[in-house]
């Protein structure tokens, strides 16, 4: 009695470290589709507790949510198949796609010009000041070109807002269609790694990401053989 006892407890624990090494993921959707908590507060979900009818998890020190499983595990061999079924629910529920990212990648190559050369109009046009004498950007760079820093003068305040415009419209496609499609947690550093580069890089960084989606599509595919 106490060996099954000491075998049942040490499946449990197994159970537990492994959901929260390797599928934090379905913990987080776990909590927005059974609870209907948001991303945000589920971000940093954490499995405390396991047991053939429900699971205890934690998104703070202080903050519990039981997610019932049903139907209930007559056996800890049951809780693979059941807590994939449960992710599945609420991957469908939360019209989720079945790939999570989990990772950031860097512009690379040519894509890199992209930000830098939008890092340095922002720069540039910020305040409208730079391109009259007296400002760094005039005095040592755009002096030998009087009628450029005029036009640059003239067009800033209809430039500037047009540029944040369109720049933070990528930005909200990225994390409404992307992101949020492939459960990166709102507010989370990786959530703000991609917002920030597509706001400078655009295109680019939504080339990466579908790189990644498509990179672990194939792993999937290749795990089914």
């Amino acid at each position: 009695m106490a060996d099954s006892q000491s075998k049942d407890a040490a499946a449990k624990q197994r159970i537990i470290q492994h959901m929260n090494k390797d599928h934090q993921d379905s913990l987080v959707r776990y909590l927005e589709h059974f609870c209907h908590i948001s991303s945000y507060y589920a971000r940093n979900a954490r499995l405390e507790d396991i047991t053939f009818n429900s699971m205890t998890i934690s998104t703070s020190k202080t903050s519990h949510h039981v997610v019932k499983i049903n139907p209930s595990l007559e056996s800890w061999s049951e809780a693979r198949i059941r807590t994939v079924a449960m992710d599945a629910e609420a991957v469908q529920g939360l019209n989720r796609s079945k790939v999570t990212v989990k990772k950031y990648t860097r512009p690379n190559g040519l894509f890199i010009v992209v930000p830098i050369t939008v890092a340095c109009t922002f720069a540039a046009f910020f305040l409208r000041s730079n391109f009259q004498p007296g400002s760094y950007l005039y005095d040592y760079l755009l002096e030998p070109f009087p009628l450029f820093a005029r036009f640059c003068y003239t067009i800033q305040p209809l430039l500037l807002p047009l540029i944040v415009a369109i720049h933070s419209a990528e930005a909200t496609f990225m994390a409404s269609m992307r992101l949020e499609k492939h459960s990166v947690p709102l507010f989370s550093l990786l959530w703000w790694q991609w917002i920030v580069n597509c706001f400078f890089e655009g295109y680019g960084s939504f080339v990466r990401f579908d790189g990644i989606v498509k990179e672990e599509e194939q792993l999937k595919a290749k795990a089914k053989h």
